[in-house]
Parts: structure tokens; sequence; C-alpha cells
């Protein structure tokens, strides 16, 4: 499972966990995904997408034609 945004292009960040002792251990941070079945107005259908949460609230201020747009993603894909 690929574990990127489908609109904003979100992944995995590096990062370290550090111990009590101070050793640094290597790991990923990954992005809160959810996956959305969202209405496109431009497309009059459902599309379902995987989306991560940041992303979502640009969705619901936006919408999600505007946000495609603002992210260069062409929905007819999903």
């Amino acid at each position: 499972m690929n574990r990127i945004c489908d609109i904003s292009g979100k992944r995995a960040n590096n990062a370290n966990r550090v111990s009590f002792s101070n050793k640094h251990f290597a790991r990923l941070q990954y992005p809160n995904l959810q996956t959305k079945k969202l209405y496109s107005k431009e497309l009059d259908r459902m599309v379902k997408v995987k989306v991560a949460t940041s992303t979502l609230r640009t969705i619901r201020k936006l919408g999600l034609d505007e946000t495609a747009k603002k992210y260069n993603v062409d929905l007819s894909k999903f």
C-alpha cells in the first residue's frame, strides 16, 4: 500500500526515535491518511481518494475541485 496523499502528495517524513539514554534510532513519520468518497461537481460523480486529514480541512474550506486545481491533480483518474 502506497502511503501517499492522492491530492497533496504528502508522504512519510524521516525522523529519529530518541531513547532516555539519548540514543537515536531512525524511523518514519507517516501522514494521517483516510480513504474518503467525495463528490466532484465537475465530474458529477463520487470520487474515492486516499487523502491526508490536513488536506481534508482544505477540501472543506475550498471544495474538492478547487483543491484539486490548487495541487494540479486530475480527479478523473480516481
